[in-house]
């Protein structure tokens, strides 16, 4: 069907919990055979939608190539994604929740680093005594670099964070982290800290719409509807 409507709702946590209650308040009974095992869904009465229960990172990709028409996300992700992506997509609404920071922590003990100012000093010594570069684990890779180079920090590297990043500076791994946060508590609880001046991105969950597909039938209808 050309004019078949893709929804994608993350597939997953407490921002799944969040987008559903959206639709059940605007009265959009989403119909799944199996569940919250389902991955595939539809709406009651709405034969030209189909839901899709996504990781929230392929929910950006899909409404980038356009195989999504609607999607509910994280701000960060949208711009984590390359630019060619990001101007694909449009953000129809900033929405209430989901709301976190994306931070720079440092391990505790390092008492002398209170800015990325004393960060790049930092960098520095350590590439001139260790004749290495200080690694930074992420899960975001092109909001850290991009972010350091702007203040002036360039003597780093970037290590994949494939789990739990906090992990990162007590495994040998990395040196310090960059992760989105909500509260900070958990960075606490694992003896990291944020810089003061160390905030990267304010984020929180989107209503998110693809550029190529505006006039599908019944699409700017619902867009409307979600956005109220």
């Amino acid at each position: 069907m050309d004019n078949l409507i893709n929804i994608g709702i993350p597939s997953k946590g407490r921002l799944r919990v969040d987008v559903l209650k959206i639709f059940k308040k605007k009265k959009l009974k989403i119909i799944s055979e199996r569940g919250e095992r389902d991955l595939i869904g539809s709406i009651k009465n709405k034969p030209y939608v189909k839901i899709l229960y996504l990781h929230a990172r392929e929910i950006i990709e899909r409404l980038g190539d356009s195989s999504l028409d609607i999607g509910f996300s994280g701000f960060d992700l949208l711009k984590e994604s390359g630019i060619n992506v990001q101007n694909k997509i449009n953000v129809a609404k900033k929405l209430n929740f989901g709301r976190a920071n994306l931070v720079v922590a440092i391990p505790d003990p390092w008492i002398d680093v209170q800015t990325i100012a004393d960060l790049e000093e930092i960098a520095f010594e350590f590439r001139d005594i260790k004749k290495k570069r200080i690694r930074v684990a992420t899960k975001y890779p092109n909001l850290t670099q991009d972010f350091l180079f702007s203040k002036g920090v360039t003597q780093f590297r970037l290590v994949e964070s494939l789990g739990a990043t906090e992990a990162y500076p007590f495994t040998g791994s990395a040196e310090l982290i960059t992760d989105i946060t909500s509260t900070g508590e958990t960075l606490k609880a694992n003896n990291l800290r944020i810089l003061k001046d160390g905030e990267i991105l304010k984020s929180q969950a989107c209503l998110l719409t693809s550029k190529k597909n505006v006039k599908k039938k019944n699409l700017n209808n619902l867009i409307k509807l979600l956005s109220k």
